[in-house]
This record gives C-alpha cells, structure tokens and sequence, in this order.
C-alpha cells in the first residue's frame, strides 16, 4: 500500500453507503502550539464533514489550553479498544502521556519531547493495524526530541523507520505551489556526496505517482540544479547535473514521466513557470522550503510518500512564542487533515 491506498476509507465493500475515514491526528508537543490548533480541528465542522479526526495526544492539556484560549472543548473521549468499532465525528484518545499541570506553555522540556514522541508512535501503530486510514501531525520540537533521547531529524525519519518504508520522500504541497526533496535535513557541505541518479529517480517516481492522485491526471514536473545557474555548463560545482542529476531525468522520460530540467533554482520558481508546472523536485531543504514558506506558509502541507499509510502534516513549528495564547492560525492542520482524508478515500 503506497499513498494511494488505505483499507478502510470510502465506500464499504459491497453496498453505497460512504463511510468516513478515520484520520490519527498528533497533538504534537504539549507546550507548542499544537494543542491549540487541534482544539480548532476538533470544532471544525467542515473537516468534521469529510473524516472523523481523532486526535492522540492528552486530555488534561486540552482542557488546560480551551481554558487558557477560551476555545470550546466538548468532544468526546475514546479508548484504544474504541478505534476498530465505529468511531464517528471528532473525538480524543487520551494517552496520558504528561502531567498537565507541569507543562509551561512555551517552555522546552524533555517531558514534552517525550509526550510528543509517543504520541507519533501510538498514531503510527494505528495506522499500520489498519485502526485509523491516515495520519495528521502537528508540530513536534526537535530540540525537545532530542532531550528526551530520541535522535530524529523530525517526524519524517521516525515514520520512515518504523514503517520500515524501502522508498520514501518529503513532499511539501500547497495550491500555489509543490516541491518534493531529494536530501532534507542535512548539513549543506553533505548534499553532492548524497545525490545519485537512483535517488532522484525514486523522488521523480514517488512525485508523478502523488501528484497524479492529487491532480487526477498526469502531472508535469521540473527538477531544480544543484549549482547556481544549475552549474552552467561545468563552470559552477562538480558537474553534478551533467553526471547525476541529467541522467534520472531521462530515466525517468523513458518511464513516460513529464518532467523539464535541470533548471537553474533561482529562476525555477517564477510566476509563470509556477502556473504550468505541479511539482518541482528540489535537491535540498531550502531550495524548495524557502519559496515555500513565502508563498504559502498557512497552507502548505508536508507528507512523507512511499509510506504504506497515508501521512500528512503541518508545515510549521511548535511556535513557542504565541502558545496557548489563542493567536496559533490552523489552517495547516486542517489543510493537512483534508489532505489525509481525501487520499485515504480512494
């Protein structure tokens, strides 16, 4: 099952009844912005209307943030056992991970790093018994991770190990604009030494595969140089487009992908290059983040393809600075959720 699969969602085996999919959605760290936003998911009747989200995360924290943000909270509280019977609507499963009264909105802590962490492996789990059609994460903090000894570059590498994924990308996604990446979160002095045309390859692959689900059709793409001016001709780097990046472009066209490139990465991203492209492949983090963020920073949605379950999530950070002070905008989660439910209907 690759992204474009799940087990549960749609229609039921045999009959025309619609039945909504079930989508975990993380609480991220506690004293992030996190909570917040999934106080807002959990009263939006709209993705209410398409998925019944199920957020894992800490009952007594959510109380705490509704109070603290005046957010109405009256969602129902479920158990681990209530995930394979009919769940419907938005609900919380409590997995009592944290004391809530020793969370400080804003504060790092390894508690929380570890509260946010269990929270990912409890909706990973789920996802893999086929209990929930879907995964949704909000934000989680690295540093907060870390402290509590779980060595991640961020949610995409724990989803990947555990879901023991054979190929695998991150994908940013807004409707202004997409990048998949070929490297993510490695020092820039390692990214030549970490691109093959085998790897650019698998990205192109996972891409045109999404992308044609997404777009419902067959999805033009465009692969950004490494180098400035994508190395013109040898005088920038080490050739790395001539002898990497240029042959998994013409594997790929040999497969019937569409796809234009090596480009070079400052002009790749103009206006009217935009309007007639679905996704560009980027060969490290900033060179797709950057445009990203200044385009769509409330609504693009990041998901990691090739998993075999659906997985999807906020494009932003715990944002320490304004947690639990009812200014967190979630519209990432909820576009994130929409994403997740839309995929897992198929």
């Amino acid at each position: 099952m690759t992204i474009n699969a799940a087990s549960h969602g749609g229609l039921r085996a045999g009959s025309l009844s619609y039945v909504k999919p079930k989508i975990a959605v993380t609480m991220g760290d506690p004293a992030g912005i996190g909570p917040e936003v999934c106080l807002h998911l959990l009263n939006n009747t709209t993705v209410s209307g398409l998925c019944s989200p199920i957020v894992f995360g800490d009952m007594a924290v959510l109380n705490q943030v509704a109070k603290r943000c005046g957010i109405p909270f009256m969602s129902p509280v479920i158990a681990r056992c209530d995930l394979r019977d009919g769940v419907e609507g938005p609900c919380v499963l409590d997995l009592r991970q944290i004391d809530a009264s020793s969370v400080e909105a804003g504060k790092l802590s390894a508690a929380c790093g570890e509260a946010a962490y269990q929270y990912v492996i409890a909706a990973i789990e789920a996802g893999l018994t086929g209990e929930v059609d879907g995964v949704s994460t909000a934000p989680l903090n690295k540093e907060a991770m870390h402290l509590a000894g779980h060595k991640y570059p961020g949610h995409t590498e724990i989803f990947v190990e555990r879901m023991k994924s054979e190929r695998s990308c991150m994908m940013l996604t807004s409707e202004i604009l997409t990048c998949s990446f070929v490297t993510v979160h490695v020092g820039y002095h390692e990214v030549p030494q970490l691109l093959t045309s085998a790897r650019i390859e698998e990205v192109i692959e996972l891409t045109h595969e999404a992308m044609s689900l997404i777009r419902g059709r067959k999805p033009k793409l465009v692969a950004c140089g490494l180098n400035p001016h994508a190395g013109e001709h040898g005088l920038f780097g080490n050739r790395e487009e001539e002898r990497i990046i240029a042959p998994a472009l013409e594997a790929a066209r040999a497969k019937g992908i569409e796809i234009e490139g090596p480009l070079p990465p400052d002009t790749a991203f103009l206006p009217w290059r935009r309007d007639k492209t679905d996704a560009f492949i980027c060969m490290y983090h900033d060179q797709g983040h950057i445009p990203l963020k200044a385009l769509a920073f409330d609504s693009a949605i990041n998901t990691t393809l090739g998993l075999p379950v659906i997985r999807t999530s906020v494009d932003h950070g715990t944002a320490f600075d304004i947690a639990w002070q009812g200014k967190a905008n979630p519209n990432s989660l909820f576009e994130a959720v929409r994403l997740a439910a839309r995929l897992s209907i198929r």
